[in-house]
């Protein structure tokens, strides 16, 4: 195997599709070894990535996943654990040893150790927990305190820092060793501390390497350090991160003394986890919590089910503003082919001003107290869009009637090219309005502004939008068709 079949895993594009063909292909040789050699397998595999590694277990028979496990150093197999699928990396959590277990999860870093073991049954993490030397354990129950959406749940204990009041070749001797004596996930980052733990300056370690000798560490870090609480929203840990340009984020409690930091990497498996769940939530559903293709049927449903059933009683109220106008309706049935037109140009323009809102809102752009600025931008935007739209139905009427398509709309097609017109200016005027107020409203009760879902606000606009549409027949018509 060495040499000859690992290129695939390694092109220079990391394309998943090649990722997952080299997996596939290379899964029966690894099976091979399993049943064969086992103790071959960690030199057979030493060149091979821990998450391509991942990509072959996840192509083997389930059951033999935590034997592959087992023939790789313990070590490895836990770098090879962090990378597999949640759903059957607590499978095969569950079916080792506790012991076993144990020692796998000791070995991660301490925040995927974190994770880990939030993916687990209480009472399976709880057991493997148990197992787990003090010190890692104790560590390991500070994150499992935090909340997974914020800072402390994001962040590593395993950081560097070192003395303020230390001299440049006594911090590099330090973090020499440090280095030497274990894994460290975020040594890109130096931190001064002062006698009682608190943060004084930062320096990346290029900085430490080029210092002068002889100089304090107080004089070379750099002295304006951007810090998080442990409660911060991990969204707004990731918008940090993207404005200062930073790899690593120290997290510090009330008297300034570092707890952990977040690195990047974990900042954007954040972000793509946050983004999917707003992409979820704006579909008009609830966000999943596995991946699409392993959640269960009856879970989908449930997901799916619930905000189908809200928005199916809200379009219920179109109903019912059309029997209100049963009359009008019933002695000129052609405002009834514009209606579809009036709906989904309402529709449209309240989804386009709350996904423009909600993107602002997650980049930090627009905050709550901002509304009225967002509600004066809107209102001229709604106006002119709408007048665009209306002359376009206008001239779509117009148009209609001068070629007689569809028989035309009678004599009193200027009085509906005039309704359809009007109509349109209001509708998307609201709509635009509404859309964007949407996010602020939900944002000041508490609820995450992604849950006004484009459906969501097309149901809210397509009530309003069929009254519109309706009084201004009323206004224009009545006396002639009305």
């Amino acid at each position: 195997m060495k040499g000859e079949r690992h290129t695939p895993l390694h092109t220079p594009t990391g394309e998943y599709k090649v990722r997952g063909m080299a997996a596939l292909l290379l899964a029966p040789d690894i099976l091979d070894l399993l049943d064969e050699d086992p103790s071959s397998i960690p030199v057979e595999t030493e060149e091979i990535h821990p998450a391509d590694l991942a990509d072959i277990a996840e192509a083997l028979p389930r059951e033999r996943v935590a034997d592959l496990l087992r023939a790789l150093p313990q070590h490895r197999a836990a770098d090879v654990l962090e990378y597999l699928d949640e759903e059957l990396r607590s499978e095969v959590l569950e079916g080792l040893p506790t012991r076993q277990a144990a020692a796998l999860v000791t070995e991660m870093t301490p925040d995927d150790r974190a994770d880990v073991l939030e993916d687990l049954e209480e009472e399976r993490a709880d057991e493997i927990l148990a197992k787990i030397p003090a010190a890692e354990r104790e560590e390991t129950e500070r994150l499992l305190a935090y909340e997974p959406d914020t800072a402390g749940g994001l962040m590593t204990t395993e950081f560097v820092s070192v003395a303020e009041d230390e001299r440049v070749e006594d911090a590099l001797a330090g973090v020499r060793r440090i280095a030497r004596g274990g894994r460290r996930e975020a040594m890109h980052a130096i931190f001064a501390v002062d006698p009682a733990g608190a943060v004084k300056g930062v320096m990346s370690l290029h900085e430490l390497l080029a210092a002068p000798e002889g100089a304090l560490i107080r004089d070379v870090a750099w002295e304006e350090v951007v810090t998080v609480a442990p409660s911060m929203d991990r969204e707004e840990v990731a918008r940090l991160t993207s404005e200062y340009d930073l790899v690593v984020l120290p997290v510090v409690d009330e008297q300034h003394r570092i707890l952990g930091v977040v690195t990047v990497d974990d900042v954007i498996d954040a972000l793509v986890e946050e983004h999917t769940e707003d992409v979820q939530r704006f579909g008009g559903m609830e966000a999943l919590d596995e991946p699409y293709t392993q959640i269960g049927f009856f879970q989908m449903i449930r997901k799916r089910g619930g905000w189908l059933s809200i928005l199916l009683v809200g379009e219920m109220a179109t109903a019912t503003v059309m029997k209100h106008f049963e009359l009008e309706i019933g002695k000129a049935l052609v405002l009834t082919l514009f209606i579809p037109l009036i709906m989904s140009s309402g529709g449209n323009s309240g989804s386009q001003a709350t996904s423009l809102i909600i993107r602002a809102m997650a980049l930090g752009e627009v905050k709550v107290e901002d509304w009225w600025r967002v509600a004066l931008r809107e209102l001229p935007s709604g106006f002119a869009l709408g007048a665009l739209l209306g002359v376009l139905g206008v001239l779509r009427v117009l148009v209609w009637q001068y070629f007689g398509i569809g028989g035309g709309y009678g004599t009193h097609y200027v009085e509906i090219a005039a309704v359809v017109g009007f109509a349109l200016v209001g509708v998307v005027t609201f709509g635009s309005l509404a859309g964007s107020m949407l996010p602020f409203i939900l944002r000041r009760i508490g609820f995450d502004p992604a849950s006004a879902s484009a459906p969501f606000v097309a149901t809210l606009v397509d009530v309003t939008a069929l009254s519109i549409y309706f009084y201004v027949a009323l206004f224009f018509l009545r006396g002639s068709l009305l």
